[in-house]
């Protein structure tokens, strides 16, 4: 094969079949989301720990790397609220190191949470985020946002807050409320309320004066608005002198190689390691629901893998170029989406704004008051705060609803990692509880057809020596003796039943703990008189009882239709 063609191959598909007539609006895209979401990136790297300049280095190199091997054609990966403060949390041990080697721990712990994600995809564990719950992740991002607003305070006030738990800050704030700074608060207060009102009042104030597109434009602007006025305000005002605390030093250039292993002791990677696993994991449950949303939306391919790996290197080569961990973001993609992106290539020309800001424009950002930045993130973040889901849960499911308490619950009391990991307990034991506490029923048939419903529900026809059982969740050690305390309460309060019919229609799976039920069961039954009969077997159920006592001593038969059964059992 020639060299060029070979090299081809290697190219991803949306180059080698980029369809030219979606140059201008990736173009337009990556200006946008260029522009945008600096201000956010920014204070992302602040809520890590970091000068916010690190913020726009997590916009670069990884934002390239995923634009080339990512699953996802506008997933527009970057420095996110959530993932910021598991940084900072991770890393706050290490609050006392110089700046420089702290960034060096922070792209560390990109450097192993991409590695993971990397062998994640190798071993082809995408599959793993359906045993996360809704509720669990609603549940923790909901904490994380109410801990990341509570953090902010410390940069609209002044005052020194810290800590991994609502408690904590709550406590460090009050011990050191008498540092209130007037004038950082009337900045940050000032910033805040616009910055709220433009995120959901503006749209529904202007809709009776101006057009959609031309609304959709104010409003997206008024953040980089914003940010403007802060930075000429403080150098008309001089801010610094008055005791508002400014950026000050933004480095010129582009981000450069690091080793992110350097100086990092074998002990400082074991206590990384937890953390860096539960970022993974929410990284990915966060990217993977982006993603795989909007590629259902536009009718586009979506692997899952294929996403880890992209989210995999993408840290990891971030790592070597002064990045935190990044993942894809809802608002991100939503600004990418809107602004017409076509292709990973808007994400690429994004990088692109990054980088000119970063050569040209950095000593523009050093006016700028981190108490803006703290408003900006603070106005953002509250839309986390997931009330609906909660709703939802409590009407339509009480164990996601418990779920949800208990990550939340967790988060504030305890820190992302506790809560997380109690989120998911509670999830897990909701799902054992459940299994285990499977619905059955006692059916009829409703009049001659070959329908049979819940007695309790529906009005059916029911016989006096037949009692017709349905099974409705496979069984295995964890329900075996619920299913049979139910049969044998039933049996008792049926004392004229000569046959009973268990019907298996929803049972995909008989382990051996119930098997042995089965079998005793039938026992019990023959000794009482009573014929039991399984009617509806699956196949595969069929393949793994048929040579066992199951159905070798069965003292009935088994039926293909309950209706069958129903018409021998009753003549």
């Amino acid at each position: 094969m020639p060299l060029h063609l070979a090299y081809l191959r290697r190219l991803p598909h949306w180059v080698t079949h980029y369809n030219k007539a979606n140059l201008s609006q990736d173009l337009l895209a990556g200006v946008i989301v260029g522009i945008l979401v600096i201000p956010q990136s920014l204070g992302y790297a602040m809520l890590s720990g970091l000068p916010p300049v690190y913020g726009l280095y997590s916009a670069i190199v990884p934002v390239l790397v995923y634009a080339w091997i990512g699953a996802s054609s506008v997933n527009a990966v970057g420095p996110v609220a959530i993932t910021a403060i598991m940084t900072a949390q991770a890393l706050q041990p290490y609050n006392e190191l110089p700046p420089m080697h702290y960034a060096i721990m922070a792209s560390f712990l990109a450097l192993i949470t991409g590695t993971l994600l990397w062998l994640a995809s190798v071993f082809r564990l995408g599959w793993i985020t359906q045993f996360i719950s809704r509720g669990v992740t609603a549940g923790f991002i909901s904490g994380a946002a109410i801990l990341i607003l509570v953090g902010q305070i410390k940069y609209v006030t002044g005052i020194a807050i810290s800590g991994n738990s609502l408690l904590e800050n709550v406590e460090t704030f009050l011990f050191h409320r008498r540092e209130l700074h007037v004038p950082t608060l009337m900045v940050g207060v000032a910033a805040f309320t616009v910055l709220i009102i433009n995120r959901y009042y503006l749209k529904t104030w202007l809709k009776p004066l101006l057009a959609a597109k031309v609304i959709e434009v104010i409003t997206r602007m008024i953040p980089l608005a914003v940010l403007a006025i802060g930075i000429i305000a403080s150098q008309v005002g001089n801010f610094a002198d008055i005791g508002i605390r400014t950026v000050a030093d933004v480095p010129s250039g582009l981000p450069h190689f690091v080793l992110p292993f350097y100086q990092i002791s074998p002990v400082e990677l074991i206590n990384l390691l937890p953390a860096a696993g539960l970022m993974a994991l929410i990284a990915f449950v966060s990217s993977n629901s982006v993603a795989s949303s909007f590629a259902r939306q536009r009718n586009e391919a979506y692997d899952a893998n294929l996403e880890l790996k992209g989210l995999g290197f993408a840290n990891i080569a971030g790592a070597f170029f002064q990045s935190f961990t990044i993942v894809g973001g809802f608002s991100r993609t939503a600004v990418n989406v809107d602004a017409g992106a076509q292709s990973p290539l808007a994400s690429m020309l994004s990088v692109l704004v990054m980088a000119l800001v970063l050569l040209f424009f950095s000593q523009t950002l050093e006016p700028l008051p981190y108490a803006i930045l703290g408003a900006t993130i603070m106005s953002v973040i509250i839309s986390l705060i997931d009330v609906q889901t909660l709703k939802q849960a409590l009407r339509y499911d009480k164990l996601d609803a418990l779920a949800f308490g208990v990550a939340l619950t967790g988060v504030l009391l305890f820190g992302l990692n506790i809560g997380l990991v109690a989120g998911l307990f509670a999830s897990f034991a909701g799902l054992i509880w459940q299994t285990s506490h499977p619905h059955i029923a006692i059916v009829g048939q409703i009049g001659d057809t070959g329908h049979f419903r819940n007695v309790a529900r529906h009005p059916v026809k029911q016989f006096d020596d037949l009692l017709i059982i349905r099974i409705d969740e496979s069984l295995f050690y964890g329900n075996a003796q619920s299913v049979l305390q139910f049969i044998e309460q039933a049996i008792a309060s049926h004392s004229q039943t000569k046959n009973l019919v268990l019907m298996l229609s929803a049972v995909n799976h008989i382990d051996l703990t119930a098997q042995d039920m089965l079998i005793n069961l039938n026992q019990n039954l023959a000794a009482q008189a009573i014929a039991l009969h399984f009617s509806e077997v699956k196949g595969p159920v069929m393949d793994v009882i048929e040579k066992t006592d199951v159905i070798q001593k069965l003292t009935g038969k088994v039926f293909l239709s309950t209706q069958q059964a129903v018409k021998q059992l009753t003549q």
